[in-house]
């Protein structure tokens, strides 16, 4: 069973003061220790670097990418993808809502993925199952 992998999940595991630190890092550590299939998007990347970057350094971005990047699935957005995001974020009509949660939305929905790992409510809105359970 596939676990899709957001943003506000990375986070947690590389800033040790994210109040979600802890239990990120347990999480982490039981996904792979059950070598559970973790999926993710290229935006999902985009964003999880470009704020990795800026807050925590270079160095933590480094660690991310070398360490994380090779055991994850990466879907990449192509056009389709990136324009039936586009339709869901502005049908949504919401300023808090993202491109990147709604290609996230799509790509869990088109591969039939439940699960998550995310800090991210959007996900238990769009009724997808969030893990760790807050």
């Amino acid at each position: 069973m596939s676990i899709f992998t957001d943003t506000s999940a990375f986070y947690a595991v590389f800033d040790a003061d994210d109040q979600q630190n802890e239990r990120a890092v347990r999480y982490w550590a039981s996904a792979m220790g059950n070598n559970a299939p973790l999926v993710t998007t290229s935006y999902v990347l985009l964003e999880t670097c470009a704020l990795v970057q800026r807050r925590l350094g270079v160095d933590v971005l480094r660690k991310f990418c070398e360490e994380v990047v090779p055991v994850l699935t990466i879907e990449w957005v192509g056009q389709d993808l990136h324009d039936a995001a586009v339709i869901a974020l502005l049908a949504a009509g919401r300023r808090n809502l993202s491109l990147v949660d709604c290609v996230s939305f799509a790509v869990m929905r088109r591969d039939g993925i439940r699960d998550c790992f995310a800090f991210d409510p959007h996900f238990d809105e769009q009724g997808f199952n969030r893990f760790p359970a807050l």
